[in-house]
C-alpha cells in the first residue's frame, strides 16, 4: 500500500488518517512522541511515527495538517523534497506552500470532520499534473470537488470545512427546542438524529426550496415553524457566517 505521511497531528488529522487506514500505511509526524502515541492509539491501528527535527521528506506523498502560523517554523525542520504535498491549511496560499516546503506538486484541499466517517465533502486546487491521485486519495474519505482557482476553494472552506460546526449549533437549538416544549433529552436526541441522518438523504436529490415547499403545508405547523426561523433572520445569519468565514480565511 502507498504511504500517507502526516505532517501535525491534531485533529483534522486524526480525521482523514480514520478514514484512510486500511486503504494507505500512515506515517504521522509530529513534535512529541507522546502525541505521536496518543494519536496512534486513537487511530487503533499501528502506524510510523517520527519526530518532526531533521525529517526527511524526500520523495514522499505528505498530509500537511499544521496550523496555518506555524507554516514557516515547520518546514524549517525538515529536509528533502515531496513528492506531492497536499495541505489542509485554511486560508494558505499555494505560493506560500511552494515558498517554504520543497515539493515536486502541491495541492491545497479542504476536508471536514466528516471524513473520520468516509464522509467528508472535500475540495481541492492545485497542480493539474496530480489532479486525479489527489482526488482519488481524498475520495477515500468522502466525496470531492476539484476547483479552478484558490478564491474559491477560500469560499468553499467557509462552507464545506466550517459547515459542520454551524449545522452542529442548529441541531443543537432544534433538539433544545424540543426539550424546551416537553420532550426528553435522549427522545428529542434521537429524533434530531435520525432527522438529520434521513435530510442527509434527501438533500442529494432534491433542490432545498422544493425540499422546503414539500413539507409546507398552507398554513401547518412548518409554516408556523418557518416564518419564526425568517423572524429569527436565520437565512440572513447563514448567509453572513458563510461571508465571515470566508473574510477569515483570506486573513489566514
Amino acid at each position: 500500500m502507498q504511504t500517507i505521511t502526516f505532517i501535525g497531528n491534531g485533529n483534522m488529522a486524526l480525521s482523514i488518517a480514520q478514514g484512510l487506514k486500511g486503504k494507505y500505511n500512515i506515517e504521522v509526524v509530529g513534535r512529541e512522541m507522546k502525541k505521536l502515541d496518543a494519536f496512534e492509539k486513537a487511530l487503533n491501528v499501528q502506524i510510523d511515527k517520527s519526530l518532526l527535527e531533521d525529517f526527511d521528506i524526500n520523495n514522499k506523498t505528505l498530509m500537511l495538517c499544521v496550523k496555518p502560523a506555524n507554516v514557516e517554523e515547520v518546514s524549517k525542520k525538515l529536509k528533502g523534497k515531496a513528492r506531492v504535498l497536499l495541505s489542509v491549511l485554511a486560508g494558505t496560499s499555494i505560493e506560500k506552500l511552494k515558498k517554504h516546503f520543497k515539493a515536486k506538486a502541491v495541492v491545497r484541499t479542504m476536508p471536514n470532520l466528516a471524513a473520520s466517517v468516509g464522509a467528508s465533502m472535500t475540495t481541492l486546487t492545485g497542480d493539474e499534473s496530480v489532479k486525479k491521485e489527489a482526488e482519488d486519495l481524498l475520495a477515500s474519505v468522502g466525496s470531492t470537488l476539484w476547483l479552478t482557482s484558490e478564491k474559491e476553494i477560500d469560499i468553499a472552506t467557509a462552507l464545506a470545512g466550517s459547515g459542520p460546526a454551524y449545522l452542529a449549533l442548529v441541531a443543537e437549538a432544534l433538539a433544545d427546542g424540543a426539550v424546551k416544549q416537553g420532550l426528553k433529552r435522549e427522545d428529542a436526541m434521537v429524533t434530531m438524529r435520525g432527522l438529520f441522518a434521513g435530510f442527509g438523504s434527501l438533500i442529494q436529490e432534491v433542490h432545498p426550496a422544493l425540499l422546503k415547499d414539500g413539507v409546507m403545508s398552507p398554513g401547518g405547523t412548518t409554516a408556523a415553524g418557518y416564518a419564526a426561523l425568517e423572524e429569527g433572520n436565520v437565512r440572513a445569519s447563514c448567509m453572513h457566517a458563510i461571508e465571515k468565514a470566508y473574510e477569515k480565511t483570506k486573513g489566514l
